[in-house]
């Protein structure tokens, strides 16, 4: 069974809001899909972050942030703990951006980090 909560320990900015709210729109994912965040070994510093929609599995933690529902794995909290989720769009850049307290390092690209 999930376990939901009332606090997420993830944010996400307006910027970020936005954008996933248009890739659900222009993807037509369905309703009891959440956005699912999370990490995996590889990348140029040993973890990658995962985010995407996705269907809630046995061992997920759903959380509320502003009427978007998280998913993500127990397992994956102590490496996520207090990350804000970022949109840029910029001339050079354009994409998501994890903004994580818990990294020690992290490298060029921003989509990997190490605990």
């Amino acid at each position: 069974m999930t376990e939901t909560t009332i606090s997420s320990p993830i944010t996400l900015t307006d910027g970020a809001k936005k954008h996933l709210e248009r890739i659900r729109e222009e993807q037509s994912v369905p309703e009891h899909y959440g956005l699912r965040i999370g990490v995996k070994g590889g990348g140029c510093s040993g973890f990658s972050y995962l985010l995407g929609f996705d269907e809630p599995k046995e061992h997920d933690n759903q959380y509320d942030f502003e009427g978007i529902r998280i998913l993500m794995d127990k397992a994956h909290g102590m490496y996520l703990l207090g990350m804000e989720v970022d949109w840029l769009e910029g001339l050079n850049n354009r994409g998501f951006i994890f903004n994580n307290p818990n990294a020690e390092e992290t490298c060029g690209c921003g989509t990997s980090f190490s605990a």
